[in-house]
């Protein structure tokens, strides 16, 4: 089997995030997958699911600026049991909300330094998150596989 290899140096800050967060998750028992798009208009850097089916949001902030730029991230509080911001060890950790989740991250991996409250899915957004979470990830795989599948000529 090849190894696949990335070239970091391609990477914007904020996906160098994502990656370790991903890394940090995988060491869990999570698997990810980033730019989830919960529903049109949302785009969540970082879906999580668990071992027992729990469903973590990550967003990723690379500096204050990328922080301040987001109005949107109340609105994936909806789609998870717990969410967390991931931030590099330059970021101003003091203005990001105490009761989210904080994630110190790089490239390379990341910790867990704050778990912010569980608020539970109800079961049918449960059902119907982790239902477009698993076809997304089959289909972005596909793609991977074979990019012509399913392009009509």
């Amino acid at each position: 089997m090849t190894e696949m290899t990335q070239d970091l140096s391609l990477l914007q800050p904020g996906q160098l995030i994502a990656r370790g967060v991903c890394r940090l998750l995988a060491s869990h028992d999570f698997c990810c997958l980033e730019e989830f798009v919960p529903k049109r208009g949302r785009r969540v850097d970082v879906m999580a699911i668990g071992p027992k089916g729990e469903l973590w949001c990550v967003e990723c902030k690379s500096s204050r600026a990328d922080y301040m730029s987001d109005a949107k991230w109340q609105g994936y509080l909806e789609y998870c049991d717990r969410f967390f911001w991931a931030v590099d060890t330059d970021f101003p950790v003091e203005i990001l909300p105490e009761d989210s989740g904080l994630i110190l991250a790089d490239a390379w991996g990341g910790e867990i330094v704050r778990y912010p409250e569980e608020t539970k899915l109800a079961p049918a957004r449960r059902k119907a998150m982790t239902l477009k979470l698993a076809r997304d990830t089959a289909r972005r795989l596909q793609g991977y596989r074979d990019p012509t599948a399913g392009v009509i000529l």
